[in-house]
């Protein structure tokens, strides 16, 4: 598959404006809540509700789920729309799988969403955390349905065949957004390296997902074709959400999608032979992730 790239060019900044009524969403507030961030800081966990400041975090706690993001909290790749920390990680943590375990045991959830920062200085780039973690969280609920946000691996094969081998029920990996953008979006990923991963993972029978954020400068054409070459790849299930600029120092937001675009994306998506898509302003990639598999 031959691809052709563009300079990445983004918007000038705009000032800040308010968003519309169909992007306010509750505080989140509740005793389950509560309870599942003491859980979270008691077993020294992250998620990535909190990190990546999710839209959802309320309604989804409260339901009793949650994304849980291993491998720390700091990611050694500096995407320009991220809010999780950049840096240098020391260590590797190998009792968190088994924290992850016992989290998922006392929340008594049925479908467990598992990410991580980039930890592009280790080989694997942390596949063999992915795999352990998967195996425990089954060892404690054999009928535990298990989704995987995993990064590119740099495009290391063996590292994507760890995962794939503890056979998570949903493999997902974010595009983000459009060729165009990767330069200012995702500077230290490559648009076919991602699609890459998705087919190989697909060839290996896994059930595939990937996502995009849009409002960062993207033409709808352009997301129309991120559709089909992710169909090319036979990939699965698509989210399509909006990108809010979680700090002044992030990305600025180009425009509000209407809630009526990301209908049509959901249309074309289906169209397209997608078996499910979930477009929306404040979808995000772990969105209803339980009625997906």
């Amino acid at each position: 598959m031959d691809f052709i790239f563009q300079e990445s060019v983004l918007p000038e900044p705009s000032p800040r404006r308010q968003r519309p009524d169909w992007l306010k969403v509750k505080v989140p507030l509740g005793e389950n809540f509560s309870r599942l961030k003491g859980l979270m800081g008691q077993q020294q966990l992250h998620t990535v509700c909190e990190e990546a400041r999710c839209p959802n975090m309320g309604e989804c706690w409260n339901a009793g789920t949650a994304t849980f993001m291993i491998l720390g909290d700091i990611c050694t790749r500096s995407c320009g729309f991220c809010a999780v920390k950049t840096g240098r990680p020391v260590g590797l943590d190998l009792e968190e799988p088994y924290r992850v375990a016992g989290a998922i045991r006392s929340m008594g959830i049925k479908h467990a969403v598992i990410t991580s920062v980039n930890r592009d200085e280790l080989p694997d780039g942390g596949a063999a955390v992915f795999a352990e973690t998967i195996r425990q969280a089954r060892l404690v609920n054999p009928s535990i349905k298990i989704e995987v946000l995993i990064p590119d691996f740099r495009g290391v094969e063996w590292a994507l065949d760890i995962v794939v081998d503890a056979r998570p029920d949903i493999v997902n990996h974010n595009t983000e957004t459009v060729p165009r953008l990767y330069q200012a979006v995702r500077p230290q990923a490559k648009y076919p390296r991602s699609l890459e991963l998705l087919g190989r993972a697909k060839k290996k029978g896994m059930v595939t997902k990937s996502g995009l954020m849009l409002g960062l400068g993207e033409e709808p054409e352009e997301v129309l074709e991120v559709m089909r070459d992710l169909r090319n790849v036979e990939c699965d299930i698509l989210t399509l959400g909006q990108y809010l600029q979680p700090t002044k120092d992030h990305l600025p937001v180009d425009r509000y999608v209407h809630p009526d675009e990301f209908r049509m994306f959901k249309e074309r998506g289906l169209e397209e032979g997608f078996r499910h898509v979930e477009s929306g302003p404040l979808v995000r990639s772990s969105y209803h992730a339980e009625g997906q598999v």
